[in-house]
């Protein structure tokens, strides 16, 4: 195993601690926790959930791009067969669906999946609790 092979591991496993202590912790999802709104991955979990349940439906309102993550994996590990010009713009092109789905669901009155709520951020929870004293 090389040592860059080794780097990524211990950034995986050390990514897969943080956020296992999150949970333990009761946050789901670590901006929201700090700013209350939601990020653009909120839902991608459910998504994943659902269709292991086999719930398209479901999965699709969870998020939409709920098959953007494996699709990006596979263009990883093809990269050698795939011209850096090709991959590059693949990339702007998901980061424009991810965050334009993002802008479309935060603007959505009616999505309960991604939520605008700063009242329940860290820092307002903390000033309303220094101000009930």
């Amino acid at each position: 195993m090389t040592k860059k092979n080794i780097n990524t591991v211990i950034v995986i496993l050390v990514i897969a601690v943080f956020y296992g202590i999150l949970h333990v912790a009761g946050i789901t999802c670590p901006i929201r926790f700090v700013t209350g709104i939601s990020c653009p991955g909120c839902g991608m979990t459910r998504a994943w959930l659902s269709l292991l349940k086999g719930d398209l439906e479901q999965a699709f309102h969870y998020h939409p791009l709920f098959f953007l993550p494996p699709v990006c994996m596979v263009i990883y590990l093809c990269r050698k067969h795939i011209s850096q010009n090709s991959r590059k713009y693949l990339w702007y092109f998901f980061i424009f669906l991810i965050f334009g789905t993002y802008f479309i669901r935060l603007l959505n009155p009616e999505d309960q999946i991604v939520t605008a709520q700063p009242e329940i951020s860290l820092p307002a929870r903390i000033i309303l609790k220094l101000l009930s004293r």
